[in-house]
């Protein structure tokens, strides 16, 4: 296992264990089978392991499994706080504490604010008190580091990056999005600042796994031996400004394979006919774009402040990927939860964005189209009774 520093020196596996696809067997989390997994990934050198108080029975399966084996102190505890759920520093010190029972330990080593979408949501826990009560935990030894998890545009992620003294980062990020989310942008950003940069969603949930069968062909012929899931976590430990790239495994089989990339794969690794491959594989992948839209940017800012970029990159993904619902329920996620969403709707047709795009794209006719699919009726109305009772 090849490892990477934190902040402060502590060496983490480069490959982390994603708790939250533990097998279920009916409604429940199938134990004996979750603790032959993770017991092997100890046993083999990984010592980070992240869930979150949102995944159901996945704290208490993992806090039993490092209890029950005596192997508490060799891991590192990622865990969450769900703080679009919590309205004061009683309930979220009630819901830390859970957490703690929850997990048979008397501290979290690396404890996120989860899903962070928009600046306001830090704000409003600072509103709360939330800064004390994080020095009160650090200093009691109740959190070791505190970080968060970030689903939005690269603009907010920068914004929550400088707002306070984070210990760490948590982003979604991988060769089909390397320009949205937080991005290439956010996380050289954090690099820069010394945040260690912890990534989920590797392989897209599986969808840079089941690759087309053209792209299937290219990885084939290429030479390389590399399977598909091979190919998307060499292209992430390439990059020295990732710290951590987390793993949903849930197969002993797919643990033995995450191990042994992680023990080999290094940055500067990846060589130029590799990164031609990534090119060739996302391109086929792409070929259902509705939009072809790069990420560039240069049509930003929109005077109105839609993001344009994002905007296509979601309803470009209704289309790259089988059905239509996981990128709405992305777009009202990542975008409709923010505070003071702008949606494409916004657009008041002034051109300033089509004379600096360099694709010549009719921004102004497809921004209209692509709310129109992103936005169904149906949906605007679950957005509205779902941000009303985010807002009690």
């Amino acid at each position: 296992m090849r490892y990477r520093q934190d902040r402060y020196g502590n060496e983490l596996s480069q490959l982390g264990y994603g708790c939250m696809r533990f097998t279920k067997k009916g409604s429940q989390i199938d134990y004996e089978k979750a603790e032959r997994e993770v017991l092997y990934a100890i046993e083999h050198g990984v010592n980070y392991f992240d869930t979150a108080y949102a995944y159901m029975g996945s704290e208490e399966c993992l806090g039993r499994i490092l209890e029950e084996n005596g192997v508490r102190d060799k891991v590192n505890i990622a865990t969450k706080l769900p703080q679009y759920l919590l309205r004061s520093m009683k309930v979220i010190d009630k819901t830390f504490r859970e957490e703690l029972r929850r997990l048979r330990t008397d501290h979290i080593d690396y404890y996120l604010m989860h899903m962070f979408t928009d600046l306001s949501e830090w704000e409003r826990l600072q509103s709360y008190g939330i800064e004390q009560w994080i020095a009160d935990r650090k200093a009691e030894g109740s959190i070791r580091q505190i970080g968060f998890s970030y689903h939005g545009d690269t603009a907010m992620f920068l914004r929550i990056l400088d707002a306070y003294d984070w210990d760490f980062c948590q982003v979604q990020y991988n060769y089909l999005d390397e320009n949205s989310q937080a991005g290439r942008k956010g996380v050289m950003a954090a690099a820069e600042r010394g945040i260690p940069v912890i990534i989920m969603e590797p392989l897209r949930g599986g969808k840079l796994v089941d690759l087309p069968v053209s792209a299937k062909r290219e990885l084939r012929e290429s030479g390389t031996g590399y399977s598909a899931a091979e190919l998307g976590l060499r292209w992430l430990w390439d990059q020295n400004e990732v710290t951590v790239v987390l793993s949903g495994m849930n197969s002993l089989e797919m643990v033995e394979e995450n191990i042994r990339i992680a023990s080999d794969a290094a940055p500067g690794s990846f060589t130029d006919s590799d990164r031609d491959l990534i090119d060739r594989i996302r391109k086929i992948i792409k070929e259902k774009e509705k939009v072809g839209c790069t990420g560039c940017r240069y049509c930003m800012p929109c005077p109105q402040g839609i993001d344009i970029p994002g905007t296509f990159y979601y309803y470009n993904l209704m289309y790259i990927e089988k059905g239509k619902n996981r990128a709405r329920f992305e777009y009202l996620r990542n975008v409709g939860m923010q505070k003071d969403p702008i949606y494409a709707s916004a657009c008041v047709r002034c051109g300033k964005c089509e004379q600096h795009c360099p694709q010549h794209i009719q921004i102004r006719d497809m921004l209209r189209t692509a709310d129109r699919d992103l936005r169904p009726l149906a949906y605007r109305a679950a957005m509205k009774v779902v941000r009303k009772a985010a807002s009690r």
